[in-house]
């Protein structure tokens, strides 16, 4: 009995270990879903407030780099007869520092790029838009509660100054 416990400490211990110094491996192929809410914004046009919706999709194109698209809405405000609207489309790319950081933990990924987007503001009442085209940044992270599931945190200059939510490992 003393051998058979011996065996099953020692087999969980080499388990956990390698589970525990694995890394979160970005490859070629690695494919991230992000669906999430964001608050706050970044410049004239998105100071009003609001919780926006935002989508992203990263695939994996070489080692630590993946390209993707990137889109977002909010609405908020009457004031009077005005309310706001604004959204934004468009691609980005991340470089993931998981190997440069030597980090040790397969549930973490941390990354940070730059996009090139469309944005698009109107308010009610009249009928005034405005679009432009920009390079929104971006610095993020995520959290993996399970091999395919976790969460994320973003900073960046797009529609939302904060996007939180959940992520998926495809």
């Amino acid at each position: 009995m003393k051998k058979f416990n011996f065996l099953f400490l020692l087999a969980f211990v080499l388990l956990a270990g390698t589970q525990s110094f694995g890394q979160l491996a970005i490859d070629k192929g690695t494919k991230f879903i992000n669906l999430g809410i964001g608050v706050g914004g970044y410049g004239y046009y998105t100071v009003g407030g609001g919780i926006g919706l935002n989508a992203a999709a990263d695939f994996g194109v070489t080692k630590n780099i993946t390209v993707g698209a990137v889109a977002g809405y909010k609405s908020y405000g009457s004031v009077g007869a005005y309310k706001y609207n604004s959204f934004d489309i468009g691609a980005r790319g991340s470089y993931h520092f998981n190997e440069l950081l030597s980090l040790t933990s397969d549930a973490v990924d941390l990354y940070a790029g730059l996009g090139l987007s469309y944005y698009s503001f109107s308010y009610g009442g009249y009928l005034d838009n405005y679009g432009a085209v920009y390079l929104p940044i971006h610095l993020g992270g995520r959290y993996f509660f399970s091999q395919n599931v976790g969460g994320f945190a973003e900073l960046g200059s797009s529609l939302a100054t904060l996007k939180l939510g959940v992520t998926f490992k495809l």
